[in-house]
């Protein structure tokens, strides 16, 4: 009968209206949780056939429950470099303190910002046990091309602020002006030379000692110079020798023509580089591309090395870590380098507000969500990586309050529509009597 059905309505009223205080009173308690995605309850009327015999039935509502993930919330600033947030979509990998003490492979989580700190082992771990995961790099600071569709490569950050550590010269660019005047009949044909400074396998200083000794014709102008290369971590023994020549033309003036070898390596002009072997290892030592005035040059009358760089550092200690927009984690050594360690990726899916919650604001992958996929921070549709920064909860305490006194107003309603058919019941009952 329909005063029944209108009873079970309003109870109905009853449970909906207590489902969305649960979710109201779950966003106010978590107003100021970092990274906090506010839950809405939505309300769905059931509508019961009720057209046979000319009566209504009523059906009541049911609720929905959704968590908003693809909401974000204003970004804060900290005193610390490895709290991170997300200027943008995207999600930062984690896994739990758990998976790592038991080693193999670490189950993913995702969570919108985290306070990361070094552990007693030195992985980045926030107060809630979430250890945050990245590629590594290797020892020249390089990130290989991982595959972006699964955790594999990933591994639990680790930095150890107590190890001293350095980092090999591999790569020298020599930009050095030769005097062209050196190299015309009648000079003097001074040698010039330069010393490099690089640091072998074990952080300790060695030198490249380089000179350039000029071709003087009887006659013109030669444009050429013998370049010997010396090593003084091998009691400067000559290690390789070239004949270099310069492009006397209008168009090129001053640019490589031609690298001739004497002894060691040869020169790839594809590249502009010299395989040289020191003492402690192979060195790459870029001379520039054939017509291009950006290393080694002959212009004017004057000698000019200036423009020499290099890889590499003494050891040091790590006193810093600070990470970049693109998500490049960077160890800062008290020697003055810096050297890229980590990369953070960024986790996207599909559908963000269908991924499973869990516990202290993380979130796992679902057959609703779709499968994620790993990007670079501030490429394709995520955000740029930041740092020195925390993610605030997206609930706005005053619509949730305003939220709350609908609610109490509505719960009320239910539950006088419920006494109303009480009393319409008893007065069935007193009409028997």
């Amino acid at each position: 009968m329909s005063i029944s059905s209108s009873l079970n309505a309003g109870v109905s009223g009853l449970n909906a209206n207590a489902q969305r205080l649960s979710t109201i009173s779950d966003n106010i308690a978590n107003s100021g949780t970092y990274g906090y995605r506010r839950a809405e309850t939505d309300f769905h009327s059931i509508v019961i056939d009720g057209r046979s015999g000319g009566r209504y039935a009523a059906g009541g509502v049911r609720t929905s429950t959704i968590r908003l993930i693809d909401e974000r919330g204003t970004l804060t600033g900290t005193s610390n470099p490895t709290d991170l947030a997300i200027s943008g979509r995207g999600m930062l990998p984690v896994t739990t303190v758990t998976d790592v003490a038991n080693g193999g492979s670490q189950r993913l989580s995702l969570t919108p910002t985290g306070s990361f700190r070094p552990d007693d082992r030195g992985f980045l771990t926030s107060p809630s046990g979430l250890v945050l995961m990245g590629w590594p790099a290797d020892g020249d600071g390089n990130i290989g091309a991982f595959p972006r569709d699964t955790v594999a490569s990933l591994e639990p950050i680790q930095v150890d602020v107590r190890r001293l550590e350095g980092l090999a010269t591999s790569r020298i660019e020599l930009g050095v002006n030769l005097p062209a005047t050196q190299t015309i009949a009648g000079a003097p044909g001074a040698a010039q030379s330069t010393a490099v400074e690089y640091f072998d396998n074990l952080g300790a200083s060695q030198r490249l000692n380089v000179t350039f000794t000029p071709s003087v014709p009887a006659a013109g102008a030669s444009n050429t110079w013998t370049m010997t290369v010396r090593d003084g971590a091998q009691a400067d023994a000559r290690i390789a020798e070239y004949t270099v020549e310069f492009d006397p033309s209008r168009a090129n003036g001053g640019a490589l023509l031609d690298v001739t070898a004497v002894s060691g390596a040869a020169y790839d002009p594809r590249t502009g580089v010299i395989p040289l072997t020191v003492a402690g290892g192979p060195i790459d030592l870029d001379i520039g591309r054939f017509g291009q005035l950006s290393r080694l040059t002959q212009l004017s009358n004057s000698f000019s090395a200036d423009g020499i760089s290099k890889n590499g550092a003494p050891v040091g200690n790590l006193v810093d870590v600070e990470v970049d927009g693109a998500g490049i984690m960077s160890a800062v050594y008290d020697t003055g380098f810096t050297r890229a360690i980590y990369q953070i990726p960024v986790a996207d899916v599909p559908n963000p507000n269908a991924l499973t919650v869990g516990d202290n604001q993380t979130y796992e992958v679902s057959a609703g969500s779709g499968s994620f996929f790993l990007w670079n921070a501030g490429e394709g549709p995520t955000g740029e990586m930041v740092g020195f920064a925390r993610e605030e909860s997206t609930t706005d305490v005053a619509a949730e309050l305003t939220q709350l006194i609908q609610t109490q107003r509505a719960y009320s309603s239910n539950a006088k529509v419920i006494q109303t058919v009480d009393e319409m019941l008893q007065e069935t009952t007193n009409i028997k009597r």
